[in-house]
């Protein structure tokens, strides 16, 4: 079995080793937004601990957008980048606020993902990744984030050819997933990035997908 047509079976596959993600709201769109932001560069445990930091010290949004960008800084300093992480939050924020009179995102619902991916993405810092992570985890659009995981195993799989860039490859690998499997489908790719198909060593003898992955003999 070749190209695409694995794709259905890989989904099941992994369905059954981590089982089936069923989509609830992670956050707020709004939140997720920040939290995405925050989780650049960074694990999501740092990225939730400086949410948290930084909510604790600011606790509306508004605040945020009106803040300094040194004073939120030092909230989300335990994150990293914490300088260039609090202008992009403030500059999006104070955007979106000035833009639309407030800071729900409910709005980008009645959007096509296209348009409410360019539309997220006219602000410093936010790119197709983080837009998506937004559509996808507080909206449950069926937009698939490519983050460095999701990149290497389907690069591995031979869905994303050599020379298609991470950007590129959010709309490719959208394209070719069913929407119901969008969101289970993304969760368990990253899971399986992390534990079995990893940057160096990747654990191939232990890989549910080994047998549909043209990279089975990895070394």
């Amino acid at each position: 079995m070749v190209g695409p047509a694995r794709l259905p079976v890989i989904i099941r596959l992994l369905d059954r080793e981590y089982g089936r993600q069923e989509w609830e709201p992670r956050f707020p769109p709004i939140d997720e937004l920040v939290f995405t932001i925050l989780s650049q560069n960074t694990t999501d445990v740092n990225a939730g601990r400086s949410l948290e930091s930084l909510k604790a010290r600011m606790p509306a949004w508004e605040d945020v957008a009106g803040a300094r960008v040194a004073d939120i800084a030092d909230a989300i300093r335990p994150g990293g980048l914490a300088d260039t992480k609090a202008r992009y939050i403030q500059e999006a924020l104070a955007g979106i606020l000035a833009g639309q009179g407030s800071l729900d995102l409910a709005f980008l619902s009645g959007m096509a993902d296209r348009e409410a991916i360019a539309w997220l993405t006219r602000f410093r810092g936010i790119g197709v990744k983080t837009a998506s992570c937004v559509l996808l985890f507080s909206l449950g659009r069926p937009v698939m984030p490519v983050d460095t995981h999701v990149y290497r195993v389907n690069k591995r799989l031979d869905f994303i050819s050599e020379g298609v860039s991470r950007d590129d490859a959010h709309g490719l690998m959208t394209a070719i997933t069913p929407a119901e499997d969008v969101y289970s489908f993304h969760v368990n790719t990253v899971t399986h990035g992390r534990r079995v198909c990893r940057a160096r060593n990747p654990r191939c003898d232990t890989c549910v997908i080994s047998a549909l992955c043209p990279s089975e003999v990895f070394e």
